[in-house]
């Protein structure tokens, strides 16, 4: 594996890490961030498109790709509004577990994965340490019982929303096309979902700066998706997959040094070993 390959595989893993630490820094709500996502990422599909010009698909390709990218929309929606309820360092590891437990189960009652016993075994342990792992970023003891209600509504809007994270991970594999060719219907799936999701919840966002700032975001998101592309077919799809969870690391311990989020020593120690389980894990279920 060359030194370039593996600058290409940590591509996605430093952009999606690094996307909520710009969101916070950029400012205003959880629809400023989606409307923003929106908006850089399709501007990223239509490069890819005009630069690349991958094969054409079929409309019912074209349909399932694009509404996965609505889905995709609906699931960052959950993950930005809790930044604001429970914050970053706590919101990322909880939606890295709930996704992979999903799209992990989603494999195995959908796509028949883990077809053995023993895979099945070390795939649920897998899960369970996932969901070990979240748990232990998240806890604190001292926790007044108004933050530990926070917690509870974090974790359950991250859980209805990680639904739509699901539903973009497995939509691809429906269809006949390789990820380059879908790559601009499910960035229009993205911009239409924001675009939704902007007019129901705060219209004056299409107005205010911020969701245009935020499109630079949805940039970093574009590239970063990109990126994995080619790193799954110069490294191939194992190392490319576990490399991206590195995502979780930089996003968590980003919000911490960076956007000064608090956390106690105990704390800190319980969140190193959360996020380490959350890798493993994650590292396991690739080779199953």
């Amino acid at each position: 594996m060359s030194l370039q390959s593996i600058l290409l595989a940590l591509v996605p893993a430093l952009g999606w890490g690094i996307q909520p630490i710009f969101l916070r820094k950029i400012g205003g709500d959880a629809t400023n961030g989606i409307l923003g996502f929106g908006l850089g990422a399709v501007v990223m599909g239509l490069v890819v498109q005009m630069v690349l010009a991958p094969a054409s698909i079929s409309w019912s390709a074209f349909g399932i790709a694009f509404l996965s990218g609505m889905f995709w929309a609906f699931g960052q929606s959950g993950q930005v509004k809790a930044y604001d309820i429970i914050g970053v360092s706590k919101t990322m590891p909880i939606s890295t577990g709930l996704q992979l437990v999903g799209t992990s189960l989603i494999g195995v009652l959908a796509f028949g994965e883990w077809a053995s016993l023993t895979s099945k075994l070390f795939g649920f342990l897998a899960i369970a340490l996932l969901v070990f792992g979240a748990y232990l970023t998240s806890v604190s003891p001292q926790e007044a019982k108004s933050d530990q209600g926070s917690l509870l509504n974090g974790v359950r809007l991250l859980t209805v929303t990680s639904i739509g994270y699901w539903v973009y991970s497995a939509a691809p594999r429906l269809v006949n096309a390789n990820a380059l060719s879908i790559f601009l219907p499910q960035m229009l799936g993205i911009l239409v979902g924001a675009l939704l999701y902007t007019a129901i919840s705060r219209p004056a966002a299409f107005r205010e700066k911020e969701s245009w700032l935020s499109g630079f975001v949805g940039l970093i998101f574009g590239v970063a998706s990109l990126a994995y592309i080619f790193s799954a077919q110069a490294n191939g799809v194992t190392v490319a997959y576990i490399l991206t969870q590195l995502n979780v690391v930089i996003a968590t311990l980003g919000a911490v040094f960076i956007l000064r989020e608090k956390k106690s020593p105990s704390q800190m120690r319980l969140t190193y070993l959360g996020l380490l389980l959350i890798v493993g894990a994650s590292v396991i279920t690739v080779f199953l």
